[in-house]
């Protein structure tokens, strides 16, 4: 079987002996800018620009696997030629954000030993489709020791430069990191880039599986190869056979502390795709997301959801519900034809009231306990008299009052490393956070970023209403949940 594998070893060959390390084939200057030019455009994917791109988009039209919900963090994917790999890669990208702005590329090399990780000093990589520009974190990284320029870990490889095209059709404008990684230990590698893994953010992995054996039995051993990547099973993963194993582990420890998950997109192998049975390659595409982003998708048709019907609804409930208590009343339950099945969900809540502007009260239940109306109607009794910072409040102030009702989606706990690296993972103005540390416990609705926009000092107030120092948050051990909050008022 011509397998892409083995076509490889000869292309390596073939340029090694036809091109001297100095050729134009391998690195060009373009107005004082070095950019590393592609050498397997022709032979593992087309050269010509709109061959290439033609293919790609006609692999993710027919590409088949598993559906994401959320932004995927993390993939693995295949190296192999297009027409051997290309499907099965494609199932993966064409599930990534086109937001994203920052892609670490990690690779294996086939041809050159070393026992480091190797950051190319280029400013542009270069695919049919374009210069891919590298982003100033590739310069900072070089500075460790971890990172060495070693300019032939690039000069030939091929497992890098094959991803590129893929990411260049789905994300049009991005920023790269190329990490060609030699025989070394993932878990330092990881931790150097933690630091940089951000919200637009995505680490690729370059790996095929297991080279050479019959069809079914390469659809064994790869099964255990794919679900030791999955369930983050590194003595598993250790013992398995894949040419990225290193990339991949690095990718696996990032997940690891990041709390990502991992889901099987994709599993064929050279049989499946362009080869006979009897010698066969494997190929998979493996997403890692994180929970607040698995639920991304779920809080979307949350929000969806919740109609101007029900908000009126439910605003309606809360004012009503103070007024009758007010008046000597007591609680009375909405009628049953009124609501809508939403609005029968289990789903925590708050609600706020405002006196011309200023807090008067604020009281909610974070985690769902009851159906929505009765949470609202709960809480607006609980923020009108019982809320521990202001006095009850009185009938001839109800007239004064604007009620705000706030829906959250389920709380999501975030691993973090250091007090950077929580910084990182906050988005302001729609993260509600969860801190505690034993039985220290406080939250703030995502709208207290309007009064405390600074990550540091919206972490630090938090903090001291926990009774926790002002600086707990920087401590991995300090648990940190994220919601988010559907929010609407009169």
């Amino acid at each position: 079987m011509k397998n892409v594998c083995s076509l490889s070893l000869i292309f390596l060959l073939l340029f090694l002996f036809s091109t001297s390390c100095q050729g134009k084939e391998e690195l060009a200057k373009k107005k004082g800018k070095k950019i590393r030019l592609p050498v397997v455009a022709g032979q593992f994917y087309p050269g010509d620009k709109a061959k290439l791109s033609g293919m790609i988009r006609q692999f993710f039209q027919e590409a088949k696997g598993a559906s994401i919900s959320g932004r995927i963090n993390g993939i693995v994917s295949p190296h192999a030629g297009y027409i051997y790999s290309g499907i099965v890669a494609a199932a993966g990208f064409k599930e990534i954000d086109p937001k994203i702005k920052t892609v670490f590329v990690l690779a294996p090399s086939h041809s050159v030993s070393a026992r480091k990780a190797s950051i190319p000093e280029v400013d542009y990589y270069q695919t049919p489709l374009g210069d891919i520009p590298l982003s100033p974190i590739a310069a900072t990284l070089r500075k460790q020791d971890l990172f060495s320029p070693l300019p032939l870990m690039h000069q030939r490889e091929h497992s890098l430069e094959v991803q590129l095209p893929f990411l260049q059709e789905v994300l049009k404008d991005f920023e790269l990191i190329p990490i060609v990684v030699g025989q070394t230990n993932p878990k330092p590698i990881a931790e150097a880039l933690l630091p940089y893994i951000g919200d637009d953010t995505l680490i690729v992995a370059s790996s095929d599986l297991s080279h050479y054996y019959p069809y079914e039995k390469a659809k064994a051993l790869d099964k255990v190869c794919t679900e030791a990547m999955t369930s983050l099973n590194f003595k598993q993963m250790a013992e398995c056979e894949a040419c990225g194993k290193i990339p991949v582990m690095v990718l696996m420890e990032i997940a690891q502390q990041k709390g990502w998950k991992g889901k099987l997109i994709d599993y064929q192998n050279s049989g499946d795709t362009a080869g006979s049975k009897d010698q066969v390659v494997g190929y998979t595409s493996i997403a890692f997301i994180s929970e607040t982003q698995k639920a991304e998708a779920e809080d979307k048709k949350n929000r969806e959801s919740v109609t101007e019907t029900d908000q009126k609804t439910l605003l309606h409930l809360a004012r009503h519900t103070i007024a009758e208590v007010l008046s000597g009343g007591k609680k009375v339950s909405p009628l049953e034809k009124d609501l809508s099945p939403y609005l029968k969900e289990k789903r925590g809540c708050f609600v706020t009231l405002h006196k011309k502007g200023a807090l008067r009260g604020c009281i909610g239940s974070i985690l769902p306990e009851d159906q929505l109306c009765d949470c609202v109607q709960e809480n607006a009794l609980n923020a009108a008299f019982h809320d521990p910072r202001f006095s009850p409040l009185k009938k001839d102030e109800l007239d004064q009052i604007d009620i705000e009702i706030s829906i959250l989606t389920l709380p999501q706990e975030i691993h973090f490393t250091d007090g950077k690296d929580l910084k990182r993972q906050l988005r302001p103005e729609r993260d509600g956070i969860i801190l505690s540390q034993g039985w220290h416990r406080a939250t703030y609705l995502p709208q207290v970023w309007e009064q405390l926009p600074d990550k540091e000092n919206f972490l630090a107030s938090l903090c001291r209403k926990a009774g926790l120092p002002v600086d707990a948050w920087k401590d991995p051990k300090t648990k940190i949940e994220l919601y988010e909050a559907i929010v609407f008022s009169e």
